[in-house]
């Protein structure tokens, strides 16, 4: 009896200590919540975009930190809007997550990364974790044992991000975590985050996937149900040009143009070989870099502007 009495402390911290560990990831400090923060913060931001029609540019963080909204808006003179998240939500999560956002007269450009459109099931690294907390668990149609671990793991923050959080207190007096810089009206970064190592060219080893294909084709019968437009466009990429990452990327071209209107340079496939142009990855881009994207898509778009 003694002994079970000694165990009722630590039975009691058990949840306790899950609870706090959650609200870090969830409420505030942690990466997702910066991202959660930045999507409810985006779909505000949209909403009070009243004039159409309004082009809403989605993505990954391949879309966040690579475009400029308000100088596309300049040379289209239409409004348009950065709805750019993260490529590790998946496509499942991903598209009906922008959904709301989409309305009656919208242009909705679709930039999806390599990494959502090989995925074989539709789920990145945070699938689940996004649509708990958002409020929305099992978003994706994430299957319930799927749901139960990673909602799990919520409340356990890792070492490393806990560590970074508490420097990031001590020298600097804030939280600071991808994401939790503020947007501009437009739902643009005003931070650019740096490279510290070396750059190599990233290959696509795979062309698109029959799910990502199906994903993308019902979100295009969603978008079309609401009055708007679908075009879709390849990501910029600093990557290599060897035949295999040649030859994947024109086979998932050649799909994507089968189901809405592809915008990129047939001739370089959007691979850049020029490495000052991007930031801290294979997709993010500097100002200069986002300012020579933003004008090439609002030459591509410029035909669909009415």
């Amino acid at each position: 009896m003694g002994k079970s009495l000694k165990l009722v402390p630590w039975l009691l911290a058990l949840p306790l200590a899950w609870l706090i560990g959650y609200s870090y990831n969830v409420i505030y400090g942690g990466g997702i919540s910066w991202l959660r923060i930045m999507y409810q913060n985006k779909l505000a931001l949209a909403s009070k975009i009243d004039s159409q029609p309004r082009v809403l540019i989605i993505g990954g963080s391949g879309v966040h930190y690579t475009i400029n909204a308000l100088q596309i808006e300049q040379e289209l003179g239409i409004p348009v809007f950065n709805l750019g998240l993260d490529g590790k939500l998946g496509l499942n999560v991903l598209l009906p997550s922008v959904l709301p956002a989409i309305r009656e007269g919208d242009i909705v450009l679709l930039i999806p990364e390599y990494l959502m459109l090989s995925d074989s099931d539709g789920f990145g690294e945070i699938s689940t974790w996004f649509g708990v907390a958002t409020g929305k668990p099992g978003l994706g149609n994430i299957p319930p044992k799927q749901l139960l671990e990673d909602t799990w793991l919520l409340g356990i923050p890792s070492l490393r991000a806990l560590s970074k959080s508490g420097l990031d207190l001590i020298t600097k007096g804030r939280l600071e975590e991808y994401y939790s810089d503020s947007l501009t009206l437009r739902g643009d970064p005003t931070k650019t985050w740096e490279r510290t190592s070396q750059w190599w060219k990233l290959t696509v080893n795979q062309p698109v996937s029959p799910h990502s294909l199906a994903m993308i084709s019902k979100f295009k019968q969603q978008v079309e149900a609401k009055g708007a437009t679908l075009l879709l466009s390849l990501s910029w990429i600093y990557g290599s040009t060897d035949p295999q990452t040649l030859n994947n990327i024109q086979i998932t071209a050649k799909e994507l143009e089968a189901i809405a209107p592809l915008l990129y340079d047939q001739e370089s496939l959007n691979i850049k070989t020029d490495s000052t142009l991007f930031a801290d990855t294979h997709y993010h881009l500097k100002p200069q870099g986002r300012k020579l994207r933003s004008q090439e898509l609002a030459k591509q778009l410029q035909p669909y502007v009415r």
